[in-house]
């Protein structure tokens, strides 16, 4: 039997797009490799280990796979690039026959974010040139963080970044999962290249929303990109808040504003965001 393998599968993204894959084509389909093995049990599916940094144990968990997701692993850009290689080599090893990427939207050049972009773009490379058939998902920005970031923002009255009056294709797991496993199970999007990302909106609007969905006062205010970036870095430290400001850097200056390709990648269009916050506004009622 034919099996489909998702990575990274004890992730927030690997999980939903594993448990939607079994939507498709059933638990005894799925794969799913984890670092963390344990970690990953409760998914309902076989768990193989999945260490990105371990050759070998990538080699033994790909045989009998037909189709492999690669999930954009974590780590600095330097490193991810090999450890992505070592995922590939494996799959081509083990004869696997088509290699699904999760990469990523934003600023090539000119942001602090721009060298993990770049890392995703050697990447996407290195999938179209593995000799197996492939799809890669350009994601937009989760917005799941905006909602958890509530109590903050409530706290401060505020959304408060260097973003401006930029458009942002937003996106979310569940419905990146959709896409992912309709491109891992349906061949006609074999060697596309998507962006994946639902409505784009101003963090205007994203107050708007959130003020709707938590019954908050929130504005927005914007901040110049020296300024956001000074006030993340003294909350988060020199990496992540230099890369979180290279990502709103980014937004203001257009690189999230694209053409979305989700209706093809998924067969029907990403949700609203008015059905989105809608159903968190119904869900705190």
């Amino acid at each position: 039997m034919n099996k489909i393998a998702v990575t990274a599968a004890s992730g927030q993204l690997g999980a939903e797009i594993a448990r939607a894959t079994v939507e498709i084509v059933g638990a005894d389909r799925v794969v799913g490799l984890a670092r963390t093995p344990s970690k990953a049990e409760t998914l309902g599916v076989e768990i193989r280990p999945g260490n990105y940094e371990s050759p070998s144990d990538l080699d033994r968990s790909m045989q009998g796979v037909d189709t492999v997701l690669l999930v954009s692993g974590m780590d600095a850009p330097d490193k991810r690039i090999g450890q992505h290689r070592n995922v590939i080599q494996a799959a081509k090893q083990a004869g696997v026959r088509k290699i699904v990427y999760t990469s990523i939207q934003g600023a090539e050049e000119g942001t602090a974010f721009s060298p993990i972009v770049q890392s995703n773009r050697q990447t996407e490379a290195d999938v179209r040139g593995s000799g197996m058939l492939w799809a890669i998902g350009r994601n937009g920005i989760y917005i799941e963080p905006d909602v958890d970031y509530i109590e903050t923002y409530k706290q401060r009255g505020e959304i408060a970044n260097c973003a401006g009056d930029a458009l942002c294709g937003y996106t979310t797991r569940g419905e990146l999962a959709v896409a992912y496993a309709t491109m891992l199970t349906q061949d006609q999007h074999d060697g596309q290249t998507y962006n994946l990302h639902g409505e784009a909106i101003t963090q205007s609007q994203l107050a708007d929303y959130l003020n709707a969905a938590f019954g908050t006062d929130l504005i927005y205010r914007e901040m110049s990109v020296a300024e956001y970036r000074e006030e993340r870095i003294a909350e988060l430290g020199d990496f992540l808040g230099n890369v979180i400001a290279g990502i709103y850097e980014g937004i203001r200056n257009g690189a999230a504003n694209n053409k979305s390709d989700f209706e093809t990648a998924a067969g029907r269009p990403h949700e609203s965001w008015d059905d989105y916050f809608g159903r968190i506004a119904k869900s705190n009622g």
